[in-house]
């Protein structure tokens, strides 16, 4: 779900602010992938993360896909048997479509998450007993996913969009992310463990 466009303005002027003010810029990504099968387990181990909070539109799938690809099980299917656990946090109204593709990959899902509230991630994180040292957020916006991340203190891990922004709204969105993408510290397009610090 896109923030409001007011809503929006505000959030911009508080990341403003707490940047002039001598905080990290909040919008800014930790990391940048092409997509999430780029995350591999051997990534997530060498960086002690072991939750995974990801959004699902754009992120996981595009929007009006009601199941998940193949590709993905077999993604989340081997993030499991690595002992990684993979939790959906999402702001979706309806929990009907997120509450079957979660049934259908067999991982947990906290909805109504309120982002950029940081209060989603961390009833995710006290769901599974893990604090924020351990856990990662991957999504696709920076108004949600990324500021939520910052401000729930885990890692803020980003995505191109799978499928493409649609809409108008998510179009502007999407182009007001770049100059942000781009002061990203990291862009691992493939192989993540040999482009990081």
């Amino acid at each position: 779900m896109a923030v409001p466009p007011c809503e929006a303005a505000v959030i911009l002027i508080y990341c403003i602010y707490s940047y002039v003010r001598g905080g990290r810029l909040m919008l800014t990504p930790d990391i940048l992938f092409d997509s999430y099968r780029d995350i591999t387990p051997a990534f997530l181990q060498s960086q002690g993360v072991t939750l995974l909070l990801t959004d699902l539109d754009y992120t996981l799938a595009p929007k009006a896909v009601r199941r998940p690809a193949d590709t993905l099980r077999q993604w989340i299917n081997g993030l499991k048997d690595a002992g990684i656990t993979v939790m959906i946090v999402s702001n979706n109204r309806s929990g009907v479509r997120v509450t079957e593709f979660c049934g259908d990959l067999g991982i947990g899902y906290q909805g109504h998450a309120g982002k950029p509230s940081p209060k989603g991630l961390r009833a995710a994180m006290e769901r599974t007993g893990t604090d924020p040292a351990h856990t990662a957020m991957l999504g696709d916006k920076l108004l949600t996913d990324m500021l939520a991340a910052h401000r729930a203190g885990v890692r803020a891990w980003m995505v191109e969009p799978l499928g493409g922004p649609v809409g108008i709204w998510n179009r502007v969105l999407h182009l007001l992310q770049r100059p942000f993408k781009r002061a990203c510290p990291y862009k691992c397009q493939k192989n993540p463990e040999e482009n990081t610090k």
